[in-house]
């Protein structure tokens, strides 16, 4: 079975906000009060979605801020779900029972 591939933020952001609604990384920047930079490398995969960012993304698509962390913390687990995939084999599960 294919693994998904992990899918960055920036990446829902995008294709589906952005394309859709025909918004420019510059004009969504302005409107939301933020560096076009942020933006941009958001959208490039090279900068994680802060709290600050996805709460104004909150308030201009009238999505929940959880949205946006949780796409965040999604990529950021499975990226160090794979990053640390060696590691986390040779850790021993301990026996919790009593």
């Amino acid at each position: 079975m294919a693994k998904l591939q992990n899918i960055h933020p920036g990446e829902v952001l995008l294709e589906e906000f952005l394309k859709p609604m025909e918004i420019t990384a510059y004009r969504i920047s302005k409107d939301i009060d933020v560096p076009q930079t942020r933006i941009s490398q958001i959208i490039q995969g090279k900068r994680r979605i802060t709290p600050d960012t996805a709460l104004r993304l909150s308030a201009y698509f009238g999505t929940s801020a959880k949205f946006w962390l949780g796409l965040q913390l999604d990529f950021d687990l499975e990226h160090y779900k794979e990053l640390l995939s060696e590691e986390l084999q040779k850790i021993k599960r301990k026996n919790t029972a009593a």
